[in-house]
C-alpha cells in the first residue's frame, strides 16, 4: 500500500459542483441532534443506576460490555457501509435502534434489561460514526473533507452540550426519566435532517474513497488484510487504544465521584460535566481544522494525548464541584482535537482503497477496545482503592500513546502530509 500521500491540506469550503446548500445545512443539522441520540442517555447512565441501587462496579461492568459490542460492530458496519448505497436509511436505523434501547431503561433496571440496552446502543453506535464521516465524505469528496468535518464537529458537540443542558434541567426539576423523553425529541429531529438530505447529493463512490464515482472501480477496492500492512494506520489505532483505556471512564466516574460525596446535584453536575466539555469542543473543533491545516496532524493529535495524563492528575487531586471546569476543559481539548484529526487523517491516508470507512471502522475499533474495558477498570479501581486511585490510573494509560506517537514522529508526519 502505497503511504505518500499529497501535501496540501485544503480548508476551503467545497466547490463541487452540485453540492447543495441544502445539503450541508441538512448535515450541520444532523450532527447537531444525532449528537444526542447516539449517546443515549449517556453520562447519566451511571447516576441514574446509582439511583436505583447499583454499585460502580456493576455500572462499569455493563458499560464494559456495551463498549465490547460496539468494538466488535465496528468493521463489519464500515465495510457495509462502504458497500451500501442506503446510508439514509441505516442513519434512520440506528437513531430508532437507539431511542429504543434507552427507553428500555425506563420499563426495568434488571441487570438484563440494562445490558441488552447498552448493547444494542453499541451496536448502533458503531454504525453512526463511519455513516456520518462516509456521507460527509461522499457530499464534499476529499478536497472539502477537513473543512467540513470540522463544522460537523462543531455542530456534533453544540448538540451534546445543549441534549446536556437541557437534561440537566429536566433531571433536576422532573427527575431523571424526563431525559429519555428529550431524547425521543432530538431522534425525531435528526430523522427529519437525513431526510433533508437529497440522495443525489451522496456520491457512494467518493464515500469509501474511490474519486471517480465511476461503478466499474468497484473491484479496485483494497483488500481488508491489507490494513495489516498499513503501518500508520496501526500506529494510530495503538495510540487511540491506550488514550481511550484510560479517557471513557473519567467523565462518568467523575461525576459518580462528586455525587457520592454529597457536593452536587445528580442531574445538574452529571450535565454541568458535559457541558462544559462539549462547550470547549466546539472552539476546538473549528480551530483544529485550521491547525491542520497549517501544522499536519501529528502535532494536532500529541497535543490531544497530552491532556490526558494532566485530566487525571487535577481529577484526583480535586474532587470537587468547582473541579469539574479543569477537568472538562482538558476533556474538551483532548476529544475536540481528535474528533476532527482522527476521521480527516484516516480519510486521507486511505483515500483511493475503496475502503475509507472499513478503515473509519478499524480505527473505532481499536478505540472501542479501550474504551470498553475502561468503564470496569475505573469502576472497580474506583470501588477497591478509591476514586482518586482510579483517575491516577486511568490518567497514566496516555502516557502509552503519547511516547509512541512521538517516537513515531517522522512516518506519522509524512503520512499525514506534513513532510518531517
Amino acid at each position: 500500500m502505497t503511504h505518500t500521500l499529497t501535501t496540501g491540506l485544503e480548508t476551503a469550503a467545497p466547490q463541487r459542483l452540485g453540492i447543495s446548500s441544502r445539503a450541508l445545512f441538512a448535515l450541520c443539522a444532523l450532527n447537531f441532534f444525532m449528537a444526542d441520540v447516539q449517546a443515549g442517555i449517556g453520562p447519566f447512565l451511571g447516576v441514574f443506576l446509582q439511583q436505583h441501587g447499583w454499585h460502580t462496579g456493576p455500572i462499569g461492568s455493563v458499560m464494559t460490555a456495551g463498549g465490547i459490542a460496539g468494538m466488535l460492530a465496528t468493521i463489519p458496519a464500515g465495510a457495509f457501509i462502504d458497500h451500501t448505497t442506503k446510508k439514509r436509511l441505516l442513519v434512520i436505523l440506528a437513531a430508532l435502534c437507539t431511542i429504543s434501547a434507552s427507553l428500555l431503561l425506563l420499563t426495568s433496571q434488571s441487570l438484563l434489561v440494562v445490558t441488552a440496552s447498552q448493547l444494542a446502543t453499541a451496536v448502533a453506535g458503531a454504525a453512526i460514526g463511519p455513516l456520518m464521516a462516509g456521507m460527509t465524505l461522499g457530499i464534499v469528496r476529499q478536497k472539502g473533507f477537513n473543512a467540513q468535518i470540522g463544522r460537523n464537529q462543531a455542530f456534533n458537540h453544540a448538540g451534546n452540550m445543549v441534549g446536556a443542558g437541557v437534561s440537566g434541567w429536566l433531571g433536576w426539576r422532573f427527575g431523571l426519566s424526563a431525559i429519555f423523553f428529550l431524547e425521543i425529541a432530538f431522534g425525531v429531529c435528526a430523522v427529519a435532517s437525513v431526510v433533508m438530505i437529497p440522495e443525489k447529493s451522496i456520491d457512494h463512490q467518493a464515500a469509501r474513497g474511490l474519486e471517480d464515482g465511476a461503478g466499474e472501480r468497484k473491484e479496485q477496492a483494497e483488500g481488508l488484510r491489507s490494513f495489516l500492512r498499513h503501518k500508520p494506520l496501526l500506529i494510530l489505532a495503538t495510540c487511540l487504544c491506550f488514550f481511550h483505556l484510560g479517557n471513557a471512564a473519567m467523565l462518568p466516574l467523575y461525576g459518580m465521584a462528586v455525587v457520592s460525596a454529597g457536593k452536587g446535584n445528580p442531574a445538574m453536575f452529571t450535565a454541568m460535566t458535559v457541558v462544559v466539555a462539549q462547550a470547549v469542543m466546539i472552539g476546538v473543533s473549528l480551530l483544529a481544522m485550521r491547525f491542520v491545516a497549517k501544522r499536519g496532524y501529528w502535532i494536532v493529535l500529541l497535543v490531544s494525548f497530552a491532556s490526558l495524563p494532566v485530566r487525571g492528575l487535577v481529577a484526583g487531586c480535586f474532587i470537587q464541584h468547582w473541579g469539574v471546569w479543569p477537568v472538562q476543559f482538558l476533556d474538551g481539548i483532548g476529544a475536540g482535537l481528535q474528533s476532527v484529526a482522527v476521521p480527516g487523517l484516516v480519510a486521507r491516508l486511505l483515500n483511493g482503497t475503496g475502503r475509507v470507512n472499513v478503515g473509519q471502522g478499524v480505527v473505532m475499533t481499536a478505540q472501542g477496545i479501550g474504551a470498553s474495558l475502561s468503564p470496569a477498570l475505573g469502576g472497580w479501581l474506583a470501588e477497591g482503592l478509591g476514586y482518586s486511585t482510579a483517575f491516577y490510573t486511568l490518567g497514566s494509560f496516555a502516557l502509552v500513546s503519547l511516547i509512541l506517537w512521538a517516537c513515531s514522529a517522522s512516518t506519522m508526519r509524512s503520512a499525514g502530509g506534513v513532510p518531517a
